[in-house]
C-alpha cells in the first residue's frame, strides 16, 4: 500500500506538470472536463452535460470499483480535470488517496448526497428495510448511528428515484464550476430525469406482474438491496463486497434457504466469478436466471451501455426467470 502511494505521488508530479496544457486545450474547445469514479456514473454525467462536457471515467465498462486500484496514469487524468463526480457513501475506498496524490484543485461532487442510505450487516449481508415509502425511500438515522456491524449500503442509484437524486447533484456541480452553461444543464437534466421517471415506472410495472412466491432471487454480492426495497424482490447475496470471499457457513446457509423457501433462480453479476452461483445452483436446482449488471455498464456493443439500459436488461432478465 506504501509504496503503491509513493509511486502515485511521484507521478503526480508529472501530472501536474501537464495540466496546465490539458485545461488551457480544454478552455480553447469551450469543454469542461470533468472525471466520474465509475462507468454508471460517467453515463449520467454525459447526460447532464452534453456537448458541453468531455467525460473520462476511472473505473470502465465491466470493472469492479471495489478491487480497482488507482494508476499513475489515473492520477494524471484527474490532475487535469475541472471536477471530480463521485458516488461517495463508501463505495470508492480509494479515492482519497488518488485525489490527494493527483493534487486535484477542481470541484469535488458527491453525488449521493440527499439520498437516505439503507444499511447492511456486516456479517449476514441483510438489508434494513424498515419504513420503506412507496420508491422504496428509506428513512432513519444516518448511517453512522446504528450499531458498529452495519454499514452504509453505497449502490444507492440501484433505486431509480436515488438516480433522480444524483442527476440533480451533478446538474448542480457542473453550473456552479460552469454558469455559462446552465441553461444546458438544466434542460439536459430534464430531459433525462423524465426518461428515468418514465423507466421508473415500467419496471414497477414488470415487477408487479410477478407472482409474490417468486419474488425472491440469489445474486453474487449485496448489490441490489436498494432495487429490492423499491420494487418488493427479496434479494439474497453470499458476500456484501466483491473484495470478500463467502465462507462455507454463508454457502451452506444460503442453499438451505433456496430449498426451504424454493427460490426459483440465482443471478450472476458482470463484475463477479460465477463460480460460486454455479455451486450453489448446481446444489439446489435453482435456475442460472443470467447477468445482472449491478456496479459496471457493459461495454457499448453490451446489453447494458447504459444507466436506463442497466435496468432495461436487468429486469428483463429479472422477469423471464421468475415468470416461468
Amino acid at each position: 500500500m506504501r509504496n503503491r502511494l509513493l509511486t502515485l505521488i511521484a507521478f503526480a508530479f508529472i501530472a501536474l506538470s501537464l495540466s496546465g496544457g490539458a485545461q488551457a486545450a480544454d478552455q480553447a474547445d469551450g469543454k469542461l472536463k470533468a472525471v466520474a469514479s465509475f462507468s454508471i456514473l460517467g453515463d449520467m454525467v454525459k447526460n447532464v452535460g452534453g456537448d458541453r462536457v468531455e467525460v473520462s471515467t476511472l473505473v470502465g465498462p465491466n470493472g469492479d470499483a471495489h478491487l480497482f486500484s488507482p494508476t499513475p496514469a489515473d492520477a494524471k487524468m484527474l490532475a487535469g480535470a475541472d471536477i471530480f463526480f463521485v458516488n461517495g457513501l463508501g463505495f470508492e475506498g480509494w479515492m482519497e488517496r488518488l485525489e490527494n496524490a493527483s493534487g486535484f484543485t477542481g470541484a469535488l461532487v458527491v453525488t449521493s448526497g440527499g439520498v437516505m442510505p439503507i444499511t447492511m450487516e456486516e456479517d449476514d449481508h441483510h438489508h434494513e428495510a424498515e419504513a420503506a415509502d412507496e420508491r422504496g425511500h428509506v428513512e432513519h438515522e444516518a448511517a453512522e448511528d446504528h450499531d458498529a456491524d452495519q454499514i452504509a449500503d453505497p449502490h444507492a442509484w440501484q433505486n431509480l428515484y436515488n438516480g433522480e437524486i444524483y442527476v440533480r447533484n451533478i446538474r448542480d456541480g457542473l453550473i456552479a464550476v460552469d454558469p455559462e452553461g446552465k441553461e444546458t444543464y438544466e434542460a439536459n437534466a430534464e430531459t433525462y430525469l423524465a426518461a428515468i421517471e418514465a423507466e421508473d415506472k415500467a419496471v414497477r410495472a414488470a415487477i408487479a406482474k410477478l407472482p409474490e412466491s417468486r419474488r425472491k432471487i440469489i445474486t453474487s454480492h449485496d448489490a441490489f438491496g436498494y432495487f429490492g426495497n423499491a420494487y418488493g424482490l427479496e434479494i439474497i447475496a453470499p458476500t456484501a463486497s466483491t473484495e470478500s470471499e463467502a465462507s462455507a457457513q454463508d454457502v451452506a446457509k444460503i442453499i438451505r434457504q433456496i430449498r426451504e423457501e424454493h427460490i426459483p433462480a440465482v443471478f450472476l453479476e458482470n463484475v463477479t466469478d460465477r463460480r460460486l452461483l454455479d455451486r450453489i445452483a448446481s446444489e439446489t436446482g435453482a435456475k442460472v436466471g443470467g447477468t445482472l449488471y449491478s456496479d459496471a455498464l457493459s461495454d457499448k456493443d453490451g446489453p447494458a451501455p447504459t444507466y436506463l439500459d442497466m435496468f432495461k436488461h436487468n429486469v428483463g432478465a429479472l422477469t423471464a426467470a421468475l415468470s416461468s
